[in-house]
Order: C-alpha cells, then structure tokens, then sequence
C-alpha cells in the first residue's frame, strides 16, 4: 500500500473507512480499510456505490471537522451492486499518533518476514542479528520458558501449533527451523516447504540430519528438498557457537530474499508489458 503510505505520511488529513461488519455477500471483508484525504484515495473497501458514497461521507467528514460517523449500506439493486449483503463502514479522522501507528502497521506488513521455530540458544541468537536488518522477526515455540529469554522487542508467539504459523505467513517469507525436537523439525521443514512459495527454509543441523529428513519427505508424499538449507549457517566453516551460526544463517536470508524480491520486482514489470 504505497498510497496509504503517501497519504499517512503527507500533510493533508485523512479519514481511515473501516468495514467492521459484513451480513451476507459483499465484495469486501471486514477489516478492508481505505484512507481518504481531499484529493486522494488508497485502499479500497469494494468499488462500486458502495465505495463511492463511503468516500462522499469521508469527504463530508473532512470538510466539516468531524471526528468520527458510521454508516449502513445495502448492497442491493437500488444502488447499482447485486451482492445482496450489508456492510457497517466505520469512518475516523486520524490523528498524528493513530497516523504513526497505520504507518508502522503497513511498513511491518510489508517488510520481508522471518519466522523462526525453536527459541533456543540459536534461535534467540538470529532473532538478535534479525533485529539489526530490515525484516520481520517472529520467534516461535511451544515453552513459554525459551521464549521468555527472547531479546527485548522480538514479536513472540507461544503455540502448541508452531506449523500453523508457517501456514499463516505470507508468501515469500524465510523459515528457520531450530527446535529441540527431531521429530518437530521433520513437520515444520516439511510444512514449510510443502507451501512451495518459501523464499528460504532453513534446517539446523549436520549432513547427516539433511539425508535423515530427506528420506522422510519422500516417505510423507515426495516433497522436492531441493531448497532447503541444512545445515544451516554453514560459512561458520563448522563453528558452532550459537553466535556465528546466527550470523552466518542470517547471511544465507539476506541473499535469499534479495532474490526473492528481486524476482517479484521482474514479475510484477512484465505483467505490466
């Protein structure tokens, strides 16, 4: 949302429209936003009437110095929309501190994300290093106790679950997985790589332990192994204290999503053509 960037980060007032309830069928979720100033528009909430009589009201709201208004549209025929629903849009004018925390909400979004699965000794370390560079950083495990060591400021996620995190992510994120559990680091490797969009996977451990999981994928349904990275932090050049190997792994990210944005940025200018 490069638009919603201008517009929090311009000197014009804006209004962030909000669709907080949906009944029956809409073009839109609840959550979708758009901002709104005077003269500009990011986002969108649907198209069509809807949308417009949204930006009419956000519009009404700015020449008139309110704070906040909600309104009810149904999607229906008189109003040129077939979906057959109705939405609730809830409707603020931003001030600078909710416009800092918008801001920070999509600059977090749209950073490059890196999970990592295990808050051991490793993990804290490159969610240290992690910190430094222009990621994401989400430490994972199922002990409240590792994550509680965590460095300061790390977003953390305690889950009986950890493989439903990587479901959640979005696409072109890098996964590390540093468990304490053999078997755990299997299923979280194979989830995954089976999302097949991973801009890296990442696997602690030795040779040994790559051929062990590589046998597993092809018994669990022949998953490709091929861009996995075990062991990890291999530049180390067999050091394996908890600090190298995070740096040296973290080296191994950067480059891999640089590809991955890099190959993205190609994509998106030839859809274009």
């Amino acid at each position: 949302m490069n638009g919603a960037r201008d517009i929090l980060t311009g000197s014009a007032s804006v209004v962030l429209a909000r669709i907080t309830r949906v009944n029956g069928s809409s073009p839109r979720e609840e959550g979708a936003e758009m901002f709104v100033t005077a003269t500009a528009l990011a986002g969108t909430i649907g198209g069509g009437q809807a949308e417009w009589q949204t930006l009419q009201r956000a519009r009404d709201m700015l020449a008139g110095g309110e704070m906040r208004a909600r309104i009810e549209i149904a999607l229906g025929p008189e109003i040129g929309q077939c979906c057959g629903g109705r939405i609730s849009v809830e409707l603020q004018r931003l001030g600078e501190g909710q416009r800092a925390a918008h801001l920070a909400r999509i600059d977090a979004a749209q950073r490059p994300h890196l999970l990592i699965l295990g808050a051991g000794h490793v993990g804290r370390a490159l969610a240290r290093v992690g910190q430094t560079l222009p990621w994401r950083v989400i430490l994972v495990d199922t002990r409240a106790s590792e994550l509680a060591l965590a460095p300061a400021g790390v977003d953390t996620r305690l889950t009986p679950l950890p493989e439903a995190e990587i479901a959640a992510a979005p696409p072109a994120s890098a996964y590390v997985i540093t468990t304490h559990d053999h078997g755990l680091d299997f299923l979280l490797t194979l989830a995954a790589l089976r999302r097949g969009d991973a801009a890296y996977v990442g696997l602690i451990g030795s040779g040994t332990k790559r051929a062990r999981f590589e046998r597993f994928a092809r018994d669990t349904g022949g998953v490709p192994t091929g861009q996995l990275t075990c062991p990890i932090g291999a530049a180390g050049l067999g050091d394996k204290r908890p600090e190298v190997i995070a740096l040296m792994t973290a080296q191994e990210i950067f480059t891999a999503l640089r590809a991955a944005t890099c190959t993205n940025a190609t994509s998106d200018q030839q859809a274009r053509l």
